[in-house]
């Protein structure tokens, strides 16, 4: 797996600003990554880290959102591992999320997006608000405040243990 500052330098000609708001997008990195890639790699200041991630992570999330489900038709008729990939992330998802959802509701979808640990954030937000019919005038407002929550969890950890 690649770590993030090996992601960094495959945009050596970037500014530090852009690769932290694209590293915020990528689900293997989303915030937990971005922030401190920003802060302890790139120096950035601590707003300009958290604005650039969080940015990243929102905009990441509304467009995935829209393109979701047309995305899922795509990739499953396409190719061949595609059905059986969707298949496999959906029940991953709704295993871990579904006991989260069921008893909080919108409360649960913000608290799986808002505690900054593997394999939550905001795009199992969004595949959980998919697998669960959440509307999406509901969900994205929900998903983004636990983003934002989430971005200053990381922020506030990463520059007390930085500095």
């Amino acid at each position: 797996m690649i770590d993030s500052q090996s992601f960094a330098n495959l945009f050596p000609n970037l500014p530090p600003e852009l690769i932290t708001f694209i590293a915020g997008m990528v689900p293997i990195f989303e915030l937990r990554g971005a922030i401190p890639l920003a802060i302890g790699y790139f120096h950035l200041s601590i707003a300009s880290a958290f604005f650039w991630a969080v940015s990243g992570n929102i905009v990441i999330v509304f467009l995935l959102d829209i393109i979701l489900e047309w995305l899922i038709k795509f990739v499953s008729e396409k190719f061949s591992w595609g059905e059986k990939f969707f298949n496999w992330l959906f029940r991953r998802t709704h295993r871990k999320t579904h006991k989260q959802i069921k008893k909080y509701g919108l409360w649960g979808l913000f608290l799986l997006v808002a505690i900054p640990l593997p394999m939550t954030g905001g795009w199992t937000g969004v595949l959980a608000a998919f697998l669960f019919n959440i509307e999406r005038k509901k969900a994205l407002p929900v998903i983004a405040g636990g983003i934002i929550t989430a971005g200053l969890i990381v922020t506030v950890l990463t520059a007390g243990f930085i500095h």
